[in-house]
C-alpha cells in the first residue's frame, strides 16, 4: 500500500470515527460525510496515475486524459449516488404529506388495546409490515408518536420504542423500498423483489418474533384507560380525504416495485409518479377547501421544507467516499482479506458485518461491499445469490443489537430518551438472539427449499 493510499484511508477512517461517535462530539455527521468525500478525492487526485494506469496502459503520460477519465468515473459514481438520493427525498416527501394530512390516524386507532403484552405484539406486527413499505426511519417516528397516545407510564414505553427499533430494521431487512441498504442492493441489481420477498421474510419475520417472545414478559398487568380522539379537529381534510391520502401515498409506495418490473425505469422514476400523483391530489382537495392563501403553508411545496436534507447530503458524501475508496482498490482488498479470513464462508462475513453494522453505519458497509465484491453471472455471489441476499438481512438487522446501530434506533433513542446503557444492558441481548435465529432460519430455507 502506497502512502497516498494510506493517507485516503486514514482520512476516510478518521471520518468515519467522527461520525459514528456523533453524540460524544456533538458535531453533525453531514458535514463529517461531505470533508471526507472531498477529503479523500482531493488526494486521489494529487497523482491520479498511479491508479489509472495500471488498469489503462494507453493513458501513461497523457496528464489530460488522466484527468477526463477522473472526470467521467466522478460522474458515473454521482449518477449512481443520485439515484439513490433521488428516491429517498420522494420516498421523504410522500411520508410526509401522508403524515402531515393525517393519514396515519388509523394506525393509532388501529393499535388501541388495555393489554401490555397485546398492545406489544400489535406494536411488533404493524412496525414490522409498515416499515417493509414505508422505511424504518420513518415508521418509528410515527410509532413513536403513537406510543406517546397510548402508553404514559415511561419505563412501559422504554420497552415498546425497543422493540419498535428491532421490528423496524427486521421489516426494512426483507423489502427493497425497507431500508436505505436494501434500496442500495436493489438499485444496484443485487437483489430482486421477488427474490427478497421470497427468501429474507421468514428470517426477518423469526428476527422480530423470538426478540418479542421475550420482552412479553418485560410486561404485566393492562393499560389505564385512556380517551383517545379517534379524529384531530385541527386537519383540514375530511376522514374520506385522509384515507384516499393513505391509500395513495402508501399504495403508491408498494407500486413502485412494479413499475419498475413493467418499465424497467429505474426505481427514482417509480418514486417521483407516485410523488406527482399524491401531490395533485392533495391540491385538489385543497381547492375545495375554505383556506385560500392560507392553505399554502400546508401544502406540499411548504412540506418540501421539513424534509431532512442532512440525512441525503451524508448519504451523498459517504457513498462518494466509498467510491474513491473503491477507484483505489482499497475495497477489492479488503474483499480478498475476508475472503480468505472466512474462507469463502458467506455466512461467516456476512455475519461479522451485521455485527459491525451495530457499531457504525450500515449504509458505507453496504457500499464498501458493494464495491469490493461485483456481481457474479452464477453461484453465490450472483443476482440474489447467498450472500446479497444475507448482506440484505445482516446489515439491516444487525443493526438492532447497539440503539446507535442504525437509524431507527438514533432516532428513537432522541425522542425517548433511552439511555446507551439501558439499551446495550436489557435489549442488544434479545437482539442478537432474534439477528442469530434469523441467520439460521435462512439457511435451513436454503438447505431444504432453494438448495
Amino acid at each position: 500500500m502506497t502512502s497516498l493510499t494510506m493517507a485516503i484511508v486514514i482520512v476516510f477512517v478518521m471520518g468515519y470515527l467522527c461520525i459514528a461517535l456523533e453524540s460524544l462530539t456533538k458535531v453533525n455527521k453531514a458535514p463529517v460525510a461531505l470533508l471526507m468525500c472531498v477529503a479523500c478525492w482531493t488526494l486521489f487526485m494529487i497523482n491520479p496515475a498511479d491508479y489509472i494506469v495500471p488498469f489503462i496502459p494507453e493513458l501513461a503520460g497523457n496528464a489530460a486524459g488522466i484527468v477526463t477519465h477522473v472526470g467521467e468515473s466522478l460522474k458515473e459514481h454521482l449518477g449512481e449516488t443520485a439515484e439513490t438520493l433521488f428516491f429517498l427525498m420522494g420516498a421523504m416527501t410522500i411520508v410526509e404529506i401522508v403524515d402531515t394530512n393525517g393519514g396515519f390516524n388509523f394506525v393509532r386507532d388501529a393499535l388501541k388495546t388495555q393489554s401490555k403484552r397485546g398492545l406489544l405484539w400489535r406494536i411488533a406486527f404493524m412496525t414490522f409490515f409498515l416499515s417493509a413499505i414505508l422505511d424504518n426511519l420513518t415508521t418509528s417516528i410515527v410509532m413513536i408518536m403513537v406510543l406517546r397516545k397510548l402508553v404514559a407510564d415511561k419505563n412501559d414505553r422504554l420497552v415498546y420504542a425497543a422493540l419498535v427499533v428491532i421490528s423496524a430494521n427486521s421489516g426494512g431487512a426483507f423489502s427493497p423500498i425497507g431500508d436505505v441498504t436494501t434500496i442500495m442492493l436493489w438499485i444496484a441489481g443485487s437483489i430482486t423483489t421477488a427474490g427478497v420477498l421470497s427468501e429474507i421474510f421468514v428470517p426477518s419475520l423469526v428476527s422480530m418474533l423470538v426478540p418479542a417472545f421475550i420482552m412479553q414478559y418485560m410486561l404485566k398487568g393492562n393499560l389505564p384507560t385512556k380517551v383517545i380522539s379517534a379524529e384531530d379537529s385541527a386537519l383540514v381534510f375530511t376522514r374520506s380525504q385522509r384515507r384516499i391520502i393513505f391509500f395513495l401515498g402508501v399504495g403508491g409506495l408498494m407500486f413502485v416495485p412494479i413499475f419498475r418490473y413493467l418499465t424497467d425505469l429505474p426505481p427514482y422514476m417509480g418514486i417521483l409518479l407516485v410523488l406527482g400523483v399524491l401531490w395533485t391530489a392533495t391540491e385538489i382537495f385543497y381547492r375545495g377547501t375554505n383556506l385560500g392563501e392560507d392553505s399554502m403553508s400546508a401544502r406540499v411545496i411548504a412540506l418540501l421544507r421539513k424534509i431532512d436534507m442532512g440525512t441525503i447530503l451524508f448519504f451523498l458524501g459517504i457513498l462518494m467516499a466509498v467510491a474513491c475508496l473503491s477507484e483505489i482498490g482499497v475495497l477489492t482488498a479488503m474483499g480478498r482479506g475476508l475472503e480468505s479470513i472466512s474462507d469463502g464462508n458467506h455466512y461467516l462475513v456476512t455475519g461479522i458485518i451485521g455485527v459491525l453494522s451495530s457499531i457504525v453505519d450500515n449504509v458505507p458497509l453496504v457500499a464498501g461491499c458493494m464495491g469490493m465484491y461485483p456481481i457474479a453471472p452464477t453461484g453465490d455471489m450472483a443476482v440474489d445469490g447467498i450472500f446479497w441476499q444475507l448482506l440484505a438481512y445482516c446489515a439491516g438487522v444487525g443493526g438492532s443489537m447497539l440503539i446507535i446501530g442504525s437509524a431507527a434506533g438514533v432516532v428513537v433513542m432522541g425522542l425517548e430518551k433511552i439511555t446507551f446503557g439501558w439499551y446495550m444492558k436489557r435489549i442488544t441481548w434479545v437482539a442478537f438472539v432474534g439477528y442469530v435465529a434469523g441467520i439460521l432460519t435462512y439457511w435451513v430455507e436454503r438447505m431444504l427449499f432453494f438448495s
